[in-house]
C-alpha cells in the first residue's frame, strides 16, 4: 500500500489506496510519514464534506481543524494522554482517527455517532461538550487529578477562540497559572466563533497574527541572550526573556497569567506542527500553543463564507446550495410570510424598534442563529453582541432596563442556563422590564442532547416576578413581543427551532389569555405554543373515530389562564407541553387545581418529556419518541379515555 501512496499525487483520490481506511486507532498515525499525513488529511476533508452534504452538521469549524487534530495524534499517545476538545464540533477528523470511520456516515443521524465528543461513545472522547469554554477548567480538573493519583499523562485543551470569549475560559486561565500543574492548552484561532468574534480578546488575536510581533520579539531576545550567555539558558535569563516579551507583546496577557505562550503558528503546516508539539510535551507547567486556521479549509463555498456554512443542512457540494434552496439562500425581510419562529421574531423585533427608540437588543455570539443580524443591519447603535458570555449578557440588559432602555436579550434556550444566576437575581428580584427571547426551546434535532432546549419552561416559571409566554405561530410571537415591550417587569418568550404556520384567525390575538381554537366534549387537549398544531390534528384524527375532543391554546404558561381552565375542566384535561414533565407547563396545571381542592375530582393527563437527555435525532423523529406529533398524542388521548371508562373517577 506504501508505493502505491508514494507513487500517487495528492489528486488522484481514486487511484490511491485510502490511507483512512488503514487508521483504526490513533497510534495507527505515528507510522505514516508527513506526506502521508498530508493525503489523510485531503482524505478526511473529503469525507467531512461528503458525509456533512448527505446528514447536515457542522462543516466549517471541523475542516479548519484537520491538520491540527492529526498533529496532536501524531505526536502524543492518546492511548493515555487526554485531549478535551472546545468547542465540541471541531472533532469530526478525530472521531474519524479514533475507531468511528466506519460509523461515520451515521453522524448525527437517530442512533448514530454524536456531532459531538461523548464519553459514552468513545474511550477517546474524554470530555462531553456542546457549548463552549469549559475545556480548560476540565482539563485543569483532569490535571490536578493527574497528580493526586501520581499518572504521568499530558493533558491537552484544544479551545477555538470563539470559546475564548466566554468569561469561563479567563477563570480557568488564571487558576491553572496559579496552579502551575503541566497543562497544554491549544489555541485554535480561526478569527470566528460562528459569527464573526467581537470585543477586546478577539482583536488581541487578530494584531499578534497580522503583526507578526511575537516572533520578532523572541527571535531577538533568543539572540540577545546567545551572544550574552552561550547555549545555556539560565533561569534570570528565562525570567529576563519573560520580561521582555511582556514588554513587546499586546498585554502579554497569558504571560501574566503565568502561562509559557508559544506562537502563533501556522495551524495547517502539518511540519512546524509537529515540530512545535514534540518540542511542547517536554515542557513542564502551563503552555499555550497558539494556532492560526482558515476555517472552512478545502471546501470553497465555506471559505468564502463560513458563517453561512457553520452549521447546514444537506447541501450540493459542486454547487453549494442546500437543499430546496437556491444560492443565495438569504431571504429579504420584505418577503410576505415569515419561514421559521426566529424570522418571525427578526421581522417583530424591528417592528418594534422603529417604533421606540428605546429598544435594544442583545445576543451572546449568536447574531445570525436568533435572527438578530437583521436588527444589527438595521439598528447597529441599538445592537449588542457581547460574545458567548450569557452572564454578562443578561446582567447588561438589566443595566439598560434599570435606567429606562427596553432590551430585548435573545439566546438559546439551552444557552440561557449559563446565565440562571443573573436572571433570577440581576432581572427577576429587581423586577426589571427585560424581555428574553428563547430560541431553540423544546426539541433541537440533530445537535442532541447538548442543545436541548427541553427545560426552560421548568426553570422560567420557578422565580418569582417572571411572565412566561409560548406564542403558537408568528402571529402571536409579535404579539407577544409587542405586549411584553410595554410591561414594567420581565417577560420570557420560548419558541421552537421550526418551520411557523399560523393557526387561527390573523386578527384580535389577546396574548394575555388562552384561547380555545375547537370545542369538543369528551376531553380536552390543553397545548402549550406549537403543540397546538399537533393538538388539532390529533383531534382530527380522533373525530375519525367518533371523539369529540376540544383544543385549547394556553399561551401563558405563567401565570395561568385560571379562566380557560375552569372552562376546560368539565372534562378530562390533556396538557401537551415540549418541555420536561418535571415541573413544566402540566405540572403548574395540576397545581392550579391542588390549590383550589379539585385536584382529586379533575381528570389530568400530561403528555411531555420524560426525565432524560433526548438523543440526537431529527425533530420529527424525537417529536414521534416522545408521543408528540399528532399519532401519539391521539394515542395517548384515546387511552386515557378508555381508561376512565373502565375505571371511572369516584
Amino acid at each position: 500500500m506504501t508505493d502505491v501512496i508514494d507513487n500517487a499525487t495528492p489528486k488522484q483520490d481514486s487511484q490511491r489506496a485510502s490511507l483512512l481506511d488503514g487508521i483504526n486507532r490513533p497510534g495507527d498515525l505515528k507510522a505514516l510519514s508527513l506526506e502521508q499525513l498530508a493525503n489523510l488529511a485531503e482524505e478526511i476533508r473529503a469525507r467531512i464534506i461528503t458525509t456533512v452534504s448527505k446528514n447536515g452538521g457542522h462543516l466549517s469549524s471541523p475542516l479548519g481543524a484537520v491538520e491540527l487534530t492529526l498533529a496532536i495524534h501524531h505526536v502524543f499517545d492518546t492511548e493515555k494522554d487526554l485531549v478535551v476538545w472546545d468547542v465540541g464540533h471541531q472533532c469530526y477528523a478525530h472521531k474519524l482517527i479514533t475507531g468511528r470511520r466506519d460509523d461515520f456516515e451515521t453522524l448525527r443521524k437517530k442512533d448514530g455517532i454524536a456531532g459531538y465528543p461523548r464519553p459514552a461513545e468513545s474511550p477517546y472522547d474524554h470530555f462531553g461538550v456542546g457549548h463552549s469554554s469549559t475545556s480548560i477548567s476540565a482539563a485543569l480538573g483532569m490535571a490536578i487529578a493527574r497528580d493526586h493519583r501520581g499518572d504521568d499523562q499530558h493533558i491537552i485543551a484544544v479551545i477555538g477562540d470563539g470559546a475564548m470569549t466566554g468569561g469561563m475560559a479567563l477563570e480557568a486561565f488564571s487558576h491553572a497559572g496559579h496552579v502551575g500543574t503541566d497543562l497544554l492548552v491549544i489555541l485554535n484561532d480561526n478569527e470566528m466563533s460562528i459569527s464573526k468574534n467581537v470585543g477586546a480578546l478577539s482583536a488581541y488575536f487578530n494584531r499578534l497574527i497580522t503583526a507578526g510581533l511575537y516572533k520578532r520579539a523572541r527571535e531577538d531576545v533568543q539572540s540577545f541572550m546567545k551572544r550574552m550567555l552561550g547555549e545555556q539558558l539560565t533561569r534570570a535569563a528565562q525570567k529576563f526573556e519573560q520580561s521582555v516579551k511582556g514588554l513587546l507583546l499586546p498585554g502579554g496577557l497569558f504571560q501574566e497569567l503565568g502561562f509559557n505562550y508559544i506562537g502563533p503558528v501556522d495551524g495547517h503546516d502539518l511540519p512546524t506542527l509537529i515540530g512545535c508539539l514534540s518540542n511542547i510535551r517536554k515542557l513542564h507547567g502551563p503552555v499555550l500553543f497558539h494556532c492560526a486556521t482558515q476555517k472552512g479549509k478545502g471546501y470553497t463555498y465555506a471559505e468564502e463564507d463560513p458563517t453561512k456554512y457553520h452549521g447546514v443542512r444537506p447541501y450540493n457540494i459542486e454547487t453549494g446550495e442546500f437543499e430546496g434552496e437556491a444560492r443565495p439562500p438569504e431571504r429579504e425581510l420584505a418577503e410576505p410570510r415569515p419561514e421559521t419562529f426566529t424570522d418571525a421574531f427578526a421581522a417583530a423585533v424591528i417592528g418594534a424598534a422603529e417604533k421606540d427608540p428605546r429598544i435594544a437588543a442583545i445576543t451572546a455570539g449568536m447574531p445570525t442563529g436568533t435572527g438578530l443580524n437583521r436588527f444589527q443591519e438595521r439598528f447597529p447603535e441599538r445592537f449588542y453582541d457581547v460574545s458567548i458570555c450569557e452572564q454578562h449578557a443578561v446582567t447588561l440588559a438589566a443595566g439598560l432596563a434599570s435606567r429606562g432602555m427596553r432590551p430585548v436579550c435573545a439566546i438559546y434556550s439551552t444557552f440561557f442556563q449559563r446565565g440562571y444566576d443573573q436572571y433570577v437575581h440581576d432581572v427577576c428580584l429587581q423586577n426589571l422590564p427585560v424581555v428574553f427571547t428563547l430560541d431553540r426551546a423544546g426539541f433541537v434535532g440533530e445537535d442532541g442532547p447538548t442543545h436541548s432546549g427541553t427545560f426552560d419552561l421548568s426553570f422560567l416559571r420557578a422565580i418569582p416576578n417572571i411572565t412566561v409566554l409560548a406564542p403558537r405561530d408568528d402571529l402571536d410571537l409579535e404579539a407577544m413581543l409587542h405586549w411584553a415591550l410595554c410591561q414594567p417587569g420581565p417577560v420570557a418568550i420560548r419558541y421552537p427551532r421550526d418551520k411557523v404556520v399560523t393557526i387561527g384567525a390573523p386578527s384580535d390575538r389577546d396574548v394575555t389569555r388562552g384561547e380555545l381554537l375547537r370545542e369538543g366534549g369528551d376531553a380536552a387537549l390543553l397545548a402549550v405554543g406549537p403543540c397546538a398544531r399537533a393538538c388539532l390534528e390529533a383531534a382530527d384524527l380522533l373525530a375519525q373515530e367518533g371523539y369529540s375532543v376540544a383544543v385549547a391554546d394556553a399561551r401563558r404558561v405563567k401565570p395561568l389562564d385560571v379562566q380557560l381552565l375552569d372552562r376546560l375542566s368539565a372534562a378530562p384535561i390533556i396538557t401537551v407541553e415540549e418541555n420536561a414533565l418535571d415541573g413544566g407547563f402540566g405540572s403548574a396545571v395540576m397545581e392550579h387545581f391542588e390549590q383550589q381542592g379539585r385536584l382529586d375530582s379533575i381528570a389530568i393527563r400530561r403528555i411531555g418529556i420524560g426525565d432524560a437527555f433526548v438523543e440526537h435525532a431529527t425533530r420529527a423523529e424525537q417529536l414521534a419518541d416522545a408521543g408528540l406529533d399528532p399519532t401519539g398524542i391521539a394515542n395517548t388521548t384515546r387511552a386515557f379515555l378508555h381508561q376512565r371508562i373502565s375505571q371511572p373517577v369516584k
